[in-house]
């Protein structure tokens, strides 16, 4: 029997204060088994913890500082060295209840990424965090949007070999530097309005995964997503491959699987 696995959303977005016991609900209903819940800073860690407590069967979670910092409301910027301070201890002192350390990477956004200053400080931040992610023998959940070239080269000089690319938003050629290093990558339902078609065909099926980012990138504009669209996902990837829904969908959590092992305690297939 195959199941659904989220591998990339942020459910303890405020987005999901009001229904999450109905969404999680509906992601159940389409076969979703689990959603694999990253951080973006460090005010994130302990609510996805309380999260998982709330959702054992379903919340996996994934600790990690975001290279964009702040509230995207107010103001953004890029992360420092001392936004990882008080995580790396955090991250290695419940690293047991963890899946993978993420959401981490690389964010050259150029509105966000003023400059060399910024890029040094993001590639310090990601490297201590892959680091860690070694030295604890868990996989990195990488985010590397206008820095897809940049973050696979780091990724493949610092060593890292359990890498899931969420959303990669570069070239199909630079995404196969990845597969050429075991690397995986995640689609999500936005894919049907992007310009990442030719991601989808480029990629090998025995390196996708399905994610959501849920509440963002879904198949609407500007429209909450959440984990129950992992089927729009699925089916596209299904149409593009010229494959059916179910090949997708087994291959994916395999694939999920091998990538995040632990999810194995937790997921009854």
């Amino acid at each position: 029997m195959s199941v659904y696995i989220d591998a990339h959303c942020h459910l303890v977005a405020s987005d999901f204060q009001q229904d999450l016991d109905a969404v999680i609900e509906r992601a159940k209903q389409v076969g979703v088994a689990a959603a694999l819940v990253v951080a973006e800073d460090f005010e994130e860690f302990q609510k996805i913890l309380d999260l998982s407590d709330r959702f054992p069967d379903f919340i996996m979670p994934c600790l990690g500082v975001h290279p964009v910092q702040g509230d995207p409301l107010v103001e953004q910027r890029s992360v420092s060295p001392e936004d990882i301070s008080a995580a790396l201890p955090f991250i290695e002192e419940h690293s047991d209840r963890l899946i993978a350390i993420g959401e981490v990477g690389l964010d050259f956004t150029p509105r966000l990424c003023k400059g060399d200053d910024d890029k040094t400080n993001q590639r310090q931040v990601l490297t201590k965090q892959v680091e860690l992610a070694k030295k604890l023998d868990l996989p990195v959940n990488v985010h590397s949007r206008s820095a897809g070239r940049p973050t696979i080269a780091l990724l493949k000089e610092l060593g890292a070999t359990n890498v899931l690319l969420h959303a990669f938003d570069g070239r199909a050629s630079v995404a196969m530097e990845g597969v050429q290093s075991g690397y995986y990558f995640s689609i999500p339902p936005s894919i049907v309005r992007s310009e990442q078609q030719k991601l989808v065909k480029s990629i090998p099926l025995e390196n996708m995964l399905l994610e959501t980012d849920s509440p963002a990138l879904g198949p609407e504009k500007q429209v909450r997503n959440e984990p129950a669209n992992i089927t729009i996902s699925c089916e596209y990837i299904a149409k593009i491959k010229n494959v059916d829904i179910g090949t997708v969908k087994q291959i994916t959590m395999e694939n999920t699987l091998k990538l995040f092992p632990k999810l194995k305690k937790f997921i009854r297939i």
